[in-house]
């Protein structure tokens, strides 16, 4: 099996980033997170309804859907290719559950309706959504470490099981933070100087970079291959992978800045509370390792 992009695909990839850096640049982001901190803990950030739109027109939600519903009627594989890229661009909102929502509820394919999920007991962005699907009764407002992620406790009798397709697709959003720390480290090792030369020059940094590049690697060959097979246990471990490979991606990143990297200037320390967000959703950390002990077992 091939799991290198096409040439169609890597054209589409490009695209997804182009748009991503027109409508979200780095300096919106950081303002729209500084924002919502100055505003207070009380304060739910605003989603970018224009951006959602632009979204919509450019076919993210409706990309797996048939061309016969109004969809792009690509694969998993591309699914997997552009939510890589809005990892790597931090884009805020429920792009998942409105994913998968489309063909299900009107506007979602469009991006004229923002639709949430419940996912486990926690639901991201409930206030701004247009549709949440799943029991949202008792759901309580909590403090999220991510400011561009607002979080609500649900109560329930437990986790239904998780859906593949959102596992694999958080997976790639985290692989494209991954990707990205990882780029932003080594521009930083080049540029920043101590002692009359570059930090990259230490073996220190230069391991940890090395570190970075080995687990994104590692993850961006897991996450690829489970998008062509679409196994259950290889997901849970594509999705075991990326986490890794982005959390600590990021918190390796962050000590390479060291305290730039807390400022807000830097998206360093954006892109690691998204990650420990996104780690919080189901399917990773003990979801998967069930699930590949419960494959191994069979």
């Amino acid at each position: 099996m091939r799991f290198r992009p096409t040439q169609e695909q890597r054209a589409l990839t490009a695209a997804v980033r182009e748009l991503l850096a027109r409508h979200l640049p780095g300096e919106a982001l950081r303002t729209a997170a500084d924002a919502h901190v100055r505003a207070g803990a009380g304060a739910a950030p605003r989603l970018d309804r224009a951006l959602w739109k632009a979204l919509g027109d450019a076919g993210f939600f409706a990309l797996r859907l048939p061309e016969a519903d109004g969809g792009v009627g690509l694969g998993l594989s591309e699914a997997v290719l552009v939510f890589e890229e809005a990892g790597r661009a931090l884009v805020p909102g429920p792009l998942v559950a409105t994913h998968l929502a489309a063909g299900a509820v009107p506007g979602a394919a469009t991006g004229d309706t923002v639709v949430a999920a419940v996912d486990g007991t926690l639901v991201e962005w409930l206030d701004a959504a247009d549709v949440v699907r799943g029991d949202t009764s008792g759901a309580t407002p909590l403090t999220s470490v991510d400011p561009l992620t607002p979080l609500h406790a649900v109560p329930g009798p437990g986790a239904p099981e998780p859906d593949p397709v959102a596992v694999l697709l958080t997976a790639a959003e985290q692989l494209g933070t991954a990707a990205r720390v990882g780029e932003l480290a080594v521009q930083h090792a080049r540029t920043r100087e101590q002692f009359g030369q570059p930090i990259g020059a230490f073996q220190a940094v230069k391991h940890l970079c090395a570190d970075m590049l080995v687990r994104t690697e590692t993850a961006r060959a897991a996450v690829y291959a489970a998008a062509v097979t679409a196994d259950r246990a290889d997901i849970a471990a594509a999705r075991l992978l990326a986490d890794e490979a982005a959390v600590r991606g990021a918190r390796d990143c962050l000590q390479i800045h060291g305290g730039m990297g807390f400022t807000w200037e830097a998206d360093v320390h954006l892109h690691l509370k998204r990650a420990w967000v996104r780690a919080r959703r189901s399917g990773g950390g003990t979801d998967g390792e069930e699930a590949l002990a419960a494959d191994l077992v069979a």
